[in-house]
């Protein structure tokens, strides 16, 4: 079933405008926001994962051979490094004294960036199917809340006042809305390679999980923290599995009701002709 404009307006407001409750209590309480994103790291690292292998690529898979959505996912893996590499490099190799901070203008086009990337991700998801889009969602913003919290603290240490940097990241925040209606309304309209993007989509996924995520989780917590970060990672990953599952066990249940009540009507217009023939050849019978 795929979703209605509605659907993906809401929920690519959760993915993208979401992820800003933790910039935001950055803002108001400091302490508290850098606590909130040493547990939720863990999760969202979790969370990526499972959705890229429990959902996006079996979904991907069923549309396109197993080995070519592999291929699709290291081409996603290799694109989004590529890109956090391009900007790397650009920020070292621009980096001069100047009124406009260059470091401050990277950061909020790279996150409008992949704020747009990751609403084409929750817009091609819909296009699969709702819970499909609902678990691409939940990975989403669960990984955006840490990084806003980042991307907010830079910006303060850059010197930014606060109501600007709330009014930035919200702009930038909805580049996720841009995304994923351009991509839903695009793909309503023309056949879109759905399969190939959910499997770049799931190759990002890890990119992220594997390379900002969890050696961040290494590098923060010590000691009982690190067992406690294990278990958030654990349980990111069963909870976007259970939902995943969830999830398809309904999409089964109403392909079985699609299926199963044509061949009821069919069955009962069936028996009632039968009945008319019966009651005909009855009446027939009589008359003679």
């Amino acid at each position: 079933m795929i979703a209605t404009f509605w659907q993906v307006l809401f929920f690519s407001l959760v993915g993208g405008v979401f992820s800003l409750v933790g910039g935001a209590l950055l803002l108001s309480r400091r302490n508290l926001a850098f606590k909130l994103a040493r547990y939720v790291t863990p999760f969202a690292a979790g969370a990526l994962l499972a959705a890229a292998f429990f959902d996006l690529l079996p979904e991907a898979s069923e549309l396109i051979t197993v080995s070519a959505a592999t291929r699709w996912a290291l081409l996603g893996l290799v694109i989004f490094f590529l890109l956090e590499h391009f900007l790397h490099w650009f920020h070292h190799h621009h980096e001069h004294p100047s009124k406009h901070n260059p470091t401050a203008t990277l950061i909020i086009i790279g996150d409008s960036l992949h704020n747009l990337i990751d609403g084409i991700a929750i817009g091609a998801a819909f296009l699969i199917n709702v819970p499909t889009g609902i678990v691409t969602t939940v990975a989403i913003a669960a990984h955006e809340i840490p990084q806003e919290i980042g991307d907010f603290g830079l910006l303060l240490k850059l010197g930014y006042k606060r109501a600007k940097i709330l009014w930035v990241n919200i702009f930038s925040a909805l580049m996720t809305v841009v995304g994923a209606l351009l991509i839903y309304g695009f793909g309503r309209q023309n056949n879109l390679p759905l399969a190939e993007l959910l499997a770049v989509t799931a190759g990002m996924f890890v990119y992220i999980a594997a390379s900002d995520l969890i050696p961040s989780i290494h590098e923060e917590s010590k000691g009982k923290l690190s067992h406690l970060a294990v278990a958030l990672l654990l349980v990111g990953i069963m909870s976007v599995g259970v939902l995943t599952e969830i999830a398809h066990e309904r999409i089964e249940a109403n392909k079985h009701e699609l299926c199963v009540e044509p061949a009821a009507t069919e069955l009962e217009a069936h028996s009632a002709a039968c009945e008319g023939l019966e009651e005909h050849n009855h009446e027939a019978e009589d008359s003679h």
